[in-house]
């Protein structure tokens, strides 16, 4: 098991997360990787972004189904500006590389916010740590175990 994949496991039973960790022989490392080899909708996949703020780095939490609205989302969570982090910046802050980003084992601890869409999910998948793996939880453990700060990632779009 890979050492990151390794972390994100020992954390999560520390916790006392009922999820378990699976690593695959092909990549996850995009939301629709990820709901292809778990044979899930790709709304259940938690991609993990990181954005610099106005003072500094925050994690999100999105469901793999929704992009999210930079401007939207500063105004949601009260900065006046996001970007996406570069992957060096996501290194820095997680000790992770892109695609394989899991909330936890972060290297630094930053603000983490959640996309409430994710509540329409009973299981949700994020990564564990590597291109190749991923773990399950629910909605209520993430929020929970990442004191993870609830909101809304782009506006409501009417059908």
């Amino acid at each position: 098991m890979h050492p990151s994949v390794r972390k994100t496991a020992e954390i999560i039973e520390s916790l006392g997360m009922l999820g378990k960790v699976i690593e695959f022989d092909r990549t996850t490392k995009t939301a629709r990787d990820a709901a292809e080899a778990l044979g899930c909708d790709v709304g259940a996949i938690a991609n993990s972004l990181v954005f610099m703020a106005d003072d500094g780095a925050i994690l999100v939490l999105t469901s793999g189904a929704h992009r999210v609205d930079e401007k939207f989302l500063a105004e949601e969570i009260g900065f006046s500006s996001l970007r996406r982090a570069t992957p060096a910046e996501v290194r820095l802050h997680t000790g992770q590389v892109v695609g394989g980003v899991s909330p936890f084992g972060r290297v630094k601890e930053i603000p983490v916010y959640i996309d409430v869409s994710l509540k329409d999910h009973p299981t949700i998948w994020s990564s564990a740590g590597t291109d190749n793996s991923v773990f399950s939880a629910s909605y209520h453990e993430l929020v929970e175990a990442l004191a993870a700060i609830e909101t809304r990632v782009a506006p409501l779009v009417e059908p």
